[in-house]
């Protein structure tokens, strides 16, 4: 699974690996730097969950040059589906953020078809991922990014947990339209 977004105006990816994928020697961590360079950064973790970003802010802009850098990865590594966090409300409405999102998942489940494309609730990703630095002592002075980083890594985390404790898949299908 992979999860991009835009914090600050700077890329962010967060990818996960199952063992099936592991066995087969895709590395989370592999995969990620591979993303993180097209975005002008850097980034690593460990074999199962990897988060990294981008310094290049039009990289977060550019977005026919995201969609063919995301179908270049998804070609290379092959994976099962792509998770795209979706921005709602506190009362589980969409805004003009989450039609961006709608929109931007449509076009990249058009170009990596047959690779599934689901969008997942991202709320309180942030407010869990603000206590959870906290509580392992990151200073607030790190930055939005950071804080970016760690919400991205709880939407992939909460989307996993939410597929293991269910049986099915997480969030919704993003349906391929011609």
């Amino acid at each position: 699974m992979a999860l991009f977004s835009v914090a600050n105006g700077r890329p962010v990816t967060v990818i996960a690996t199952n063992e099936a994928a592991r066995e087969r020697g895709i590395k989370a961590g592999d995969l990620v730097r591979t993303a993180a360079k097209t975005l002008g950064g850097g980034g690593g973790g460990k074999p199962d969950v990897a988060q990294g970003g981008g310094q290049n802010p039009a990289a977060g802009r550019d977005v026919p040059s995201a969609h063919r850098r995301l179908k270049a990865i998804v070609e290379e590594y092959e994976p099962l589906e792509v998770v795209v966090g979706l921005p709602r409300s506190l009362s589980g409405g969409e805004g003009p953020a989450a039609a961006k999102v709608r929109a931007f998942a449509q076009e990249m489940a058009r170009n990596i078809a047959p690779v599934g494309v689901r969008l997942v609730d991202e709320r309180m990703s942030t407010v869990t991922a603000t206590h959870g630095l906290r509580a392992s002592g990151v200073r607030s002075k790190k930055g939005r990014s950071v804080v970016d980083q760690a919400a991205a890594v709880v939407i992939l985390q909460s989307a996993l947990e939410t597929e293991r404790a269910s049986g099915g898949p997480p969030g919704e299908s993003v349906e391929v339209v011609i």
